[in-house]
């Protein structure tokens, strides 16, 4: 018999990454939360890797900053070691990436979620939800506690339905021995909610004083430090080294001979795993010609002995993944803390959501992180903080908010989801945006701090420093292209050294900081006059000069997009009443609904005749 035990504006189910986004904004924006955990110690745990960033998730972690999130200041409070990504290609694909302490990353986030006015935290399983008439209404405990919610997110990362595999071996399980979520799954299923089988791999932990430190390569952290939040302004150093291995040959027989033993050829996991974080055995068969695969030898914090070597995930028996470790240089006397696993997880199928993340059957419910079929801490908190920020606009009676394409990578990675979908679990890569020269890391708060400070995420404060840099950086644009540059021996030194032409007559300062083998500093001698500037300023008045010309090309699309985006399509369409669409279109456009023009040319099946025969509909029916 169930208990009553509270009434919530919204209840959000996992405390992961996404969860820990999605009930902050929440509780941020004024609606009563209610977070719920299957274990208060694993708040925020990074059990797959130590690590905040990397290629695309870096864009996405400062975004989430942008709009008022938390990971990247929990990221600068708690980092190891920091190191830009990329540094030797353009600005569109710099990324950051961060060692993180993992123990301390947990407490900082467990004690920013404590602190929250309006959230409550709770370690609860939940098992059960409560649907009337195609709106949620309750989320039930396996102990039988009811709670009445007007809204509910489901961020139940890896949990739901987890299954260890390891060899022979398998289990019910979360990760990292944490107990799963068993019951909810059932429940999501009565009430229409179509789930699928996905896998992620983590790799072993190891001791630190059985690494042959000498036989690796070190990997030291940036000099110059950037950090992931826009209001870090303290002093940021490194604490540690990390180190890169190298798998051998022998390594690869090992496992070559012992494949029959791995759960994934054995036919033992049918779950689909990820297409680019594979483990070792399906490197070694994926990519049979390569001689040999990196690895990286990473701490997991300064209190512990424990390193996590990325790269090298495996659902091979014990004795096996002993044996290919220890074939590798450095790793002779490897001592093994922690194993690698697979694991398998029930997730939805994200075409069953809208762009705000809400699944279209059921009002007042969403999902976020890896329940949507995503991969990766700094996805799932990306749809966390959307997730988080509709749920409570919902409640509160406000606009929806989504984002388009062409601002963000986390517009992206949503559009992918719900109009795409996903066959496998989807990771962020800077390749998926058609618009990376717009999108770029360092620009990211001026595409979506507004948008924060509009919904209410971002302080008057902040807002201010903000539009300071944003004035700093119009004055400085205009200057630049004011200013007369005379020809002098020394400019024209520096001009011959770094490969460009010298100078004969005068010319403007910004024509010089155009010519790529020059930049703004190099210049900062020959220019008498030059303000006092941040070094974000700098950067940003550079990359606009540099680029400004494929940049605006960039803008004439972002155009082109909008306006198809502003031929909305009726919700609830029958597509199988307009005459000219092909079957597969038909089908696809039915499944996905798609919101408007834009959309619809995106969904994978429908082709440019498709859009035409949607334009030619739209305007028979006079765009209604």
């Amino acid at each position: 018999m169930g208990y009553f035990l509270g009434e919530y504006d919204v209840a959000v189910i996992g405390a992961g990454h996404a969860g820990i986004e999605a009930a902050m904004a929440a509780a941020r924006l004024g609606t009563k939360t209610i977070l719920f955990t299957l274990s208060l110690d694993a708040i925020a745990n990074l059990p797959c890797n130590p690590s905040i960033g990397g290629t695309a998730k870096g864009h996405l972690v400062r975004e989430i900053d942008a709009l008022g999130g938390v990971m990247g200041i929990a990221a600068d409070h708690t980092f190891l070691q920091s190191r830009m990504l990329n540094r030797g290609k353009g600005p569109a694909v710099h990324s950051l990436r961060v060692q993180a302490d993992r123990r301390k990353y947990h407490a900082y986030m467990k004690k920013l979620l404590e602190s929250q006015e309006n959230l409550d935290l709770k370690q609860a399983e939940v098992t059960k939800i409560k649907v009337q008439n195609g709106k949620i209404t309750k989320v039930i405990t396996r102990l039988g506690a009811e709670y009445t919610v007007k809204t509910c997110i489901i961020a139940s990362g890896t949990y739901l339905n987890g299954v260890i595999h390891v060899g022979e071996v398998s289990y019910e399980s979360g990760p990292d021995g944490i107990v799963p979520a068993i019951g909810l799954s059932k429940s999501l299923e009565e009430n229409g909610i179509t789930l699928r089988r996905f896998k992620t791999g983590t790799p072993p932990r190891v001791h630190r004083r059985s690494i042959n430190f000498d036989a690796l390569e070190k990997q030291s952290g940036d000099e110059k430090i950037i950090p992931f939040s826009f209001t870090t302004d303290e002093k940021l150093e490194n604490k540690v080294d990390c180190y890169i291995a190298y798998t051998n040959e022998d390594t690869h027989q090992i496992i070559r001979d012992n494949l029959d033993r791995s759960p994934i050829y054995s036919g033992r996991i049918a779950a689909i795993g990820p297409r680019y974080c594979p483990s070792i055995e399906d490197k070694i068969v994926r990519f049979s010609d390569k001689p040999r695969h990196q690895l990286f030898v990473e701490p997991m914090g300064l209190d512990t002995e424990e390193m996590y070597l990325q790269g090298i995930s495996s659902s091979l028996p014990e004795d096996v993944q002993m044996k290919f470790l220890r074939s590798i240089k450095g790793f002779e006397n490897l001592q093994v803390m922690r194993n690698a696993y697979a694991i398998e997880y029930d997730c939805c199928n994200p075409l069953d959501l809208k762009p705000t993340l809400e699944f279209k059957a059921i009002k007042g419910l969403f999902g976020a992180g890896q329940f949507n079929g995503t991969s990766g801490y700094e996805e799932a908190a990306a749809q966390g903080l959307i997730a988080g920020i509709n749920a409570a606009r919902l409640v509160l009676g406000q606009a929806e908010v989504t984002l388009a394409r062409s601002t963000s990578y986390i517009g992206t990675l949503i559009d992918d989801l719900v109009t795409k979908g996903c066959s496998d679990p989807y990771r962020m890569m800077t390749s998926r945006s058609e618009f990376r020269l717009l999108l770029r890391q360092d620009n990211a708060d001026e595409r979506l701090t507004p948008i924060g400070y509009n919904i209410g995420l971002i302080d008057e404060e902040r807002y201010q420093q903000f539009m300071e840099k944003i004035e700093q950086i119009k004055k400085e644009k205009e200057r630049v292209q004011k200013v007369n540059i005379a020809p002098s021996v020394p400019l024209n030194e520096l001009l011959v050294s770094r490969g460009t032409a010298p100078m004969v007559t005068g010319t403007k300062l910004a024509d010089l900081i155009r010519r790529p083998q020059l930049n703004y500093l190099d210049l900062a001698p020959f220019d008498e006059n030059r303000p006092g500037l941040p070094d974000d300023v700098i950067e940003q008045v550079e990359i606009q000069i540099k680029y400004a010309g494929y940049i605006k090309k960039q803008l004439m699309e972002v155009e082109e997009i909008k306006r198809l985006e502003q031929k909305k399509l009726p919700e609830d369409l029958d597509y199988g009443q307009i005459n000219g669409l092909r079957l597969e279109a038909r089908e696809k456009l039915q499944r996905v609904q798609p919101r408007d023009i834009g959309q619809a040319s995106r969904i994978s099946g429908v082709n440019p005749a498709d859009v035409s025969t949607l334009l030619i509909w739209l305007e028979q029916h006079g765009g209604k």
